[in-house]
């Protein structure tokens, strides 16, 4: 302690000899006293001592009142003694009255015990324990105490709570205490804990401070509470700003929708106390922060959704558009609800969509607009205002086409009614205002911002100068105003007209070959930008020079050539003949070199001390950084090296375009692809759907069949003995309910017989179809027109198979009018055996006609199944188109086989099954005869 010592010594106005002596004493009687009541009051007469001594008391009596704490805990009055005592000698809160030079030094003694108390550790973790008694002599002394100490050295005091087992959770007891002044004070603790720890915010976060610190806010009466709303919404502050983890967890929580209650301000005037716009101020800050540009775009996108489906854009815009709101609050409004709709289109054209309660209403933008022209507003409302209008804009293709529509001649009110925000800006760009000038400029700049189309669109419009004169185009006045220099009187800054108008043509002419062509087509531009460039002027136009450079830099990076008196080559002679190149780029080089430039490069806010400092725009600096590098090269590129750039343009752009059309086309057959694979996949399934229809009729007509043959050796049986009409018809007692059943039977498989001719039907124009939309995308080459010639000499035997089916299908049909003979024979004693007779061939016949079936949808299969291959193929441009033609010859000699084999003589059933096998070989023999023709 010996610097304190010195420090003591060197204090002019000490404290008597008798009171060092008596602080020494009771230091003394707080170590040795054995009684607990001796030593409370030695303590107590040290805390009397220790605002006046302060000095003498830290010196000499810290280390017996940091054992006092960790030895005499059970007695909660000693305690509180010394926690106020340490208070007293480390806090620097009552030296506001002293002198500046004292306050500096009773600075310095609070940091230095402050040391010394945090120089052990255990000291702050003995503090922490006891901020667990809920006594209240104790907990209130210990909160300010551990405010005191994280005011004079934060973040080492931070770094030990954080190390310490459940430190942070302790203090947020205190949020929940029921005594006012203790949760009011842990606020506080809070709050300095927090400060620029993100470690600490995101512990504090998840111990459910959000939902405590919004109770509070609620209970004590939102924006119309009082100093402790306030502490509460600083508090938020510290834990959100600039710590997405805690961003995101607020969001989660739902809590963005509380926050929407704190903006119910309603329309009376009066009861605007200071602290309820102290309040509302930093409500209105806390919303910022969670939508600031600065933040990753993600968690800024959601948090504006959250706010407009909870409502709390459209409670923001209500106190925008009141009456009696105070200006610094309206300000901060305004602010507030441009960067909440910043980029966020369902935000910006709710904005839009806003009227002022006016008669008849007008647009928010309008009204808003007026505000940002009109010099008698405030410099800071202004401000303000242009930042909406920008963030309006930003991103925002729709918008900025409104915005254009309203300067152009089919959309401008002919009766002069009403005023649009075209017509204000034009009227803020030519008035006496050059503050006006300024924001109105930059302002139509942002409505080009990265548009085209916008840019072309702003060609168009006309200004009437004056009665008799004919119109000029906005573009040409700009220049003409720009020429005019100092000529017209102004009130404010002398080059804030020009500096803003030159921003709005870079921005303008930028990416915009057809602007540069006309701003070219003026033959008085060229020289007044190159006499402004040569000239050496002061340090005030320095500036303008350098704008100046930068617009004719852009004239000559974006010129299509399309002007002969003023080409590329042209245009870089000329400045090489009366600037010179490195004059040229030293002068272009005086933007980013300008003491406000970087400024202005930081935030997209236009936020400035005063007028004077108003000249770079956000965005044109992020312009000027893309395109000072980029005509720096144009302007020492030779024309040969043009001529490269040109062509290697050209190619690219032809690259561009044959990828494209590339692109184009496998998209094209991407989907024509996944048609295909879709009538394929219903084929298919139609394919299993007729097989299990056909399997099903397969065992039904086997069972017809076992009834036949079991009626037919009854029959067999009975005729040699029983000839009669009577005998008969008594054999065939039981069969008039079976014959009903055959016939029923008989016609549900005519029915199913039709309904398998129209499904083979629909499938065979399918085919045609896929075989016409193959043929379609195939390619120029000669080995693909090879492929198609022969797919359809293929396409045209598999049409002459199908035909020779249909003559052999008829010929299986005169067959089955030889077995119904025979059996009508066989069966001609009665007449109820002629009708089971009649079914018997009926059903016979249906068999016959479902083989065939049978035959030709497995045809129909492999058609199907080629022309998957062949869909297939035609992604792999038919490279094995070879080997599936081979595929194809084989098909066709199997097909043949089995036409051969309908072919032979029809004999009894029996038989048929014993020489199936026999007929096979002689079948196979034939086939190895006949293969070298087909």
């Amino acid at each position: 302690m010996n610097f304190l010592r010195g420090v003591m010594g060197g204090q002019s106005a000490g404290p008597q000899h008798t009171e060092a002596e008596t602080i020494q004493k009771l230091c003394d009687r707080v170590a040795s006293s054995t009684l607990l009541d001796d030593r409370r009051n030695a303590v107590r007469a040290l805390k009397s001592l220790s605002k006046k001594y302060r000095l003498e008391v830290g010196i000499q009596a810290m280390e017996h009142l940091i054992h006092v704490l960790q030895t005499d805990r059970s007695d909660s009055e000693i305690i509180g003694y010394a926690l106020d005592t340490l208070y007293n000698i480390i806090s620097n809160d009552e030296e506001e009255e002293v002198e500046e030079n004292s306050t500096r030094q009773s600075e310095d003694l609070g940091s230095q015990f402050t040391e010394i108390f945090i120089k052990q550790p255990e000291n702050v973790t003995l503090l922490l324990s006891l901020l667990e008694e809920f006594d209240f002599h104790v907990r209130w002394p210990g909160v300010k105490l551990l405010t005191s100490l994280l005011k004079q050295l934060g973040p080492q005091v931070q770094q030990i709570i954080l190390v310490s087992p459940m430190g942070v959770s302790r203090l947020m007891d205190l949020l929940a205490d029921s005594r006012e002044v203790i949760r009011n004070d842990g606020v506080l603790l809070l709050q300095a804990l927090t400060r620029s720890n993100g470690a600490i915010q995101k512990i504090v976060a998840f111990e459910n401070a959000f939902e405590r610190l919004l109770d509070i806010i609620t209970e004590e009466g939102n924006s119309d509470g009082g100093i402790v709303v306030e502490d509460c919404l600083i508090l938020l502050q510290n834990l959100l700003k600039n710590n997405n983890s805690n961003q995101n967890f607020f969001k989660e929580g739902s809590y963005i929708q509380r926050m929407k209650p704190w903006f119910d301000v309603g329309d009376e005037n009066s009861g605007w106390s200071a602290q309820k716009v102290t309040n509302l101020h930093v409500m209105l800050q806390l919303v910022r922060v969670l939508v600031s540009p600065t933040n990753p775009p993600g968690a800024t996108s959601s948090c504006q959704k959250a706010m407009f489906q909870c409502g709390l854009l459209q409670q923001l815009c209500t106190i925008l558009m009141a009456t009696g709101v105070p200006a610094d609050i309206l300000t901060e409004t305004i602010n507030t609800v441009s960067e909440v709709i910043r980029g966020y289109q369902v935000n910006q054209d709710y904005f839009a969509s806003v009227n002022a309660p006016s008669n008849p209403p007008r647009p928010a933008i309008v009204v808003l607009l007026m505000s940002m022209v009109n010099e008698r507003q405030p410099f800071v409302l202004r401000c303000a205002v242009l930042y909406c209008f920008q963030c309006f804009l930003y991103k925002n293709q729709k918008g900025q086409g409104e915005i254009v529509s309203t300067l152009l001649p089919s959309t401008i009110d002919a009766t002069g009614n009403s005023v649009s925000a075209g017509q204000l800006l034009c009227g803020g760009l030519f008035s006496t205002d050059s503050l006006s000038n300024w924001c109105a400029a930059v302002a139509l700049a942002h409505a080009l911002q990265e548009n085209a189309t916008q840019k072309e669109q702003l060609l168009r419009v006309q200004l009437a100068t004056s009665i008799g004169n004919p119109p000029v185009s906005l573009l040409q006045q700009c220049t003409n105003i720009l020429s005019q220099g100092d000529k017209i009187d102004r009130r404010g800054s002398k080059i804030q007209t020009r500096v803003g108008l030159l921003m709005l043509l870079c921005t303008w002419l930028s990416n915009c070959p057809i602007a540069v062509t006309h701003f070219l087509h003026n033959s008085a531009n060229v020289p007044f930008l190159t006499g402004q460039i040569a000239e050496n002027l002061g340090e005030e136009e320095q500036l303008v020079q350098g704008l100046c450079a930068l617009l004719l830099g852009i004239s000559i990076y974006f010129n299509d050539n399309s002007l002969e008196s003023y080409m590329k080559e042209k245009l870089k002679q000329l400045i090489e003949k009366r600037i010179g190149k490195e004059n040229f780029i030293e002068k272009l080089g005086f933007i980013s070199k300008h003491e406000l430039y970087s400024r202005a490069s930081q935030k997209p806010q236009p936020n400035f001390p005063s007028p004077e400092y108003m000249i770079f725009d956000h965005e044109f600096t992020k312009l000027v950084k893309e395109l000072e590098g980029v005509i720096t090269k144009a302007i020492y590129k030779s024309s040969e090296e043009d001529k490269k750039e040109e062509e290697v343009k050209k190619t690219l752009e032809q690259h561009d375009s044959i990828v494209t059309h590339y692109k184009n086309m496998i998209r094209e057959q991407d989907l024509q692809l996944e048609e295909l694979k879709q009538q394929i996949s219903t084929l298919k399934c139609q394919n299993e759907q007729l097989q299990t229809a056909v399997t099903q009729q397969v065992s039904q007509i086997q069972q017809h069949k076992d009834q036949y043959n079991l009626l037919k050796v009854q029959l067999g049986k009975d005729n040699p003995h029983q000839g009669s009409y009577s005998d008969a018809t008594q054999m065939n007692g039981i069969q008039p309910e079976e014959v009903g059943r055959l016939r029923e039977e008989i016609e549900e498989l005519k029915s199913n017989q039709e309904l398998l001719q129209s499904q083979l039907a629909e499938k065979d124009s399918l085919i045609e179809n896929l075989k016409s939309s193959q043929a379609s995308p195939g390619t120029n080459e000669q080995s693909s027109a090879t492929a198609s010639a022969q797919d359809s000499e293929q396409i045209a035997e598999l049409k002459q198979e199908l035909a020779t089916l249909k003559s052999q299908l008829n010929s299986q049909s005169v067959e089955i009018t030889k077995l119904q003979t025979e059996k009508q024979e066989l069966l001609q004693k009665t007449e109820t055996f002629n009708e089971i007779k009649a079914l018997s061939e009926e059903r016979a016949a249906i068999k016959e006609q479902l083989d065939a079936s049978n035959s030709t949808i497995a045809i129909l299969q492999n058609e199907k199944n080629k022309l998957e291959v062949d869909v297939t193929d035609s992604k792999k441009e038919q490279d094995d188109l070879l080997v599936l033609l081979a595929d194809q010859d084989q098909k066709i000699f199997s097909l043949k086989n089995k036409l051969k084999e309908l072919g032979h003589p029809v004999e009894e059933e029996d038989e048929l099954e014993s020489g199936d096998q026999d007929d096979e070989e002689d079948e196979d023999e034939d086939n190895g005869k006949d293969q070298g023709p087909i």
